[in-house]
């Protein structure tokens, strides 16, 4: 697959990602309110016959929190607009899939920094098995959020409120941005500044 970004230089970068995001047939905007709506619900529902919330009751940690939006964002496109979206099936699918056209799929990576996100270190690797992997370049959707904090008991001059999203980007990454750590036992692989800041626009997007 030849990135969209060949033979562009890195001040063109974002007219090129403006480009791509107005070709995806999801509106980004319609993408960051399904997130926050999202977000929302996880804080309102109850979970088993008690009633438990979490942020109230559980503190589940922030993979456990990311995993639910993988989970959770998918489901709702897919509910929304069925037969045109839906979840992965297998290992070598984007986390939304949109049936229609592959190209259009979309991986979603979580985190709990302030800004900051990685992938695994296979993001920076290219198989040398011949198995099929999913591909790694394509568009992203990134979410930043808040700890959950165990809170202690709520008074009459203490309004307990839950975490927030900090921010929601969505673009193009190609698998080439993609750097591994140098460090043999490094577990992670990491974007340049110059990626996060051209190839994903913070959502949502002004007029």
């Amino acid at each position: 697959m030849v990135s969209p970004y060949f033979g562009i230089p890195v001040e063109k970068w974002a007219d090129k990602t403006k480009e791509l995001i107005e070709q995806h047939p999801l509106d980004v905007n319609e993408i960051y309110e399904i997130v926050m709506s999202v977000w929302e619900e996880i804080f309102e529902s109850s979970i088993t016959s008690r009633g438990y919330k979490i942020g109230k009751d559980i503190f589940p940690s922030p993979q456990i929190i990311g995993s639910l939006l993988h989970e959770l964002i998918p489901l709702e496109l897919s509910s929304k607009y069925p037969q045109v979206w839906r979840r992965e099936q297998n290992t070598t699918e984007k986390d939304l899939v949109y049936i229609p056209d592959d190209s259009f799929s979309v991986e979603i990576k979580t985190s709990s920094s302030p800004r900051d996100f990685f992938g695994n270190r296979s993001y920076a690797q290219k198989s040398t098995t011949g198995k099929t992997k999913k591909s790694k370049s394509g568009y992203y959707l990134i979410i930043n959020f808040e700890k959950i904090e165990k809170k202690t008991k709520q008074t009459d001059n203490l309004l307990l409120t839950n975490p927030k999203i900090k921010l929601v980007r969505f673009g193009w990454i190609d698998q080439e941005d993609w750097q591994g750590q140098t460090s043999a036992t490094g577990q992670q692989a990491k974007l340049s500044v110059d990626v996060k800041r051209y190839k994903l626009l913070e959502l949502p997007l002004s007029n």
